[in-house]
C-alpha cells in the first residue's frame, strides 16, 4: 500500500515514515499543503495521513479541495486541533478518521489498518487465497500453516495482487505501489519479485498477462490442496 504522509514537522514526519516503512508500506512524504493537493489529485496513493497546520495551504483546505475534485482516497487527519467542533469540522470536510496530537504510533498504525480493511471491504487483518494466508497486522505469510519468509518488496507485491484478485495490475501499478517517487529501479526488479513469489508460494499463483501485467485469478481453496 502506498501512503501519502503530509507533515511539515521534520522530527514527527521522520518517525511516522520509519514506522510505516517498518510495516512494509511505501511512503511518499510531502511537507506543505500545495504538494499534498497535487499528490492527492494524482490518484497515485492508497491512503493519506494529513496534518492540518501546513505551510502554503491549510490541511482543511487541502481536504475540501480534494473532495470537491472527486478524490476518494481515505484520509486520516492528524492535528493538534482537539476541540469537538474542530474534529467534527474535519470529519465533515471529508476526513475518514481524526487523530489528535500527541498520539501513540501504535494507535496510528491500528487506525490505518482499519481504513485499509474498510477500503477492501474486510473485517479482519487476514487475506486468504486457497492455502495462502497473509496476516497484514503481523506481516506474516503462510502456506498450509507453514510460515514463508518474504522480502519486504515481495510481500508488498503479493499483498497488492491479493487485494485485487481477478484484476490485472499493470507493471507500472505494481512498481508505483512498492517503490517511492524518487527510488531508482532496476529494469528487471519486478520480474525478480514475481519469480521469487512463484518459487516460494506456488508456481501457478501469479499469471502473466503479456504486454499488460500480472494477476492472481480467483480460485477455490481446493486448488492449492496439493501443497
Amino acid at each position: 500500500m502506498r501512503v501519502l504522509l503530509v507533515e511539515d514537522d521534520e522530527l514527527l514526519g521522520s518517525g511516522i515514515c520509519d514506522a510505516l516503512e517498518r510495516t512494509r508500506y511505501t511512503v511518499e512524504w510531502v511537507r506543505d499543503g500545495a504538494q499534498a493537493l497535487e499528490a492527492l489529485r494524482g490518484s497515485g496513493v492508497d491512503l493519506a495521513v494529513l496534518d492540518l497546520g501546513l505551510p502554503r495551504m491549510d490541511g482543511m483546505e487541502v481536504l475540501r479541495r480534494a473532495r470537491e475534485a472527486g478524490v476518494t482516497t481515505p484520509v486520516l487527519v492528524l492535528s493538534a486541533r482537539d476541540t469537538t467542533l474542530q474534529r467534527i469540522g474535519g470529519l465533515d470536510a471529508g476526513a475518514d478518521d481524526y487523530l489528535t496530537k500527541p498520539f501513540d504510533l501504535d494507535e496510528l498504525m491500528a487506525r490505518i489498518r482499519v481504513l485499509e480493511r474498510r477500503t477492501r471491504g474486510a473485517v479482519v487483518n487476514v487475506i486468504r487465497h486457497g492455502s495462502i494466508e497473509v496476516d497484514t497486522s503481523a506481516m506474516t505469510v503462510s502456506v498450509d500453516g507453514r510460515n514463508v519468509e518474504l522480502q519486504r518488496r515481495e510481500y508488498m507485491v503479493l499483498r497488492k495482487l491479493l487485494e485485487n484478485i481477478g484484476h490485472v495490475l499493470s507493471r507500472q501499478q505494481l512498481v508505483d505501489n512498492i517503490y517511492g517517487w524518487d527510488s531508482e529501479l532496476e529494469s528487471n526488479a519486478l520480474d525478480v519479485h514475481i519469480h521469487n513469489l512463484r518459487r516460494k508460494l506456488h508456481p501457478g499463483l501469479i499469471r502473466t498477462v503479456r504486454g499488460v501485467g500480472y494477476v492472481i485469478d480467483p480460485l477455490p481453496a481446493a486448488a492449492w490442496s496439493d501443497r
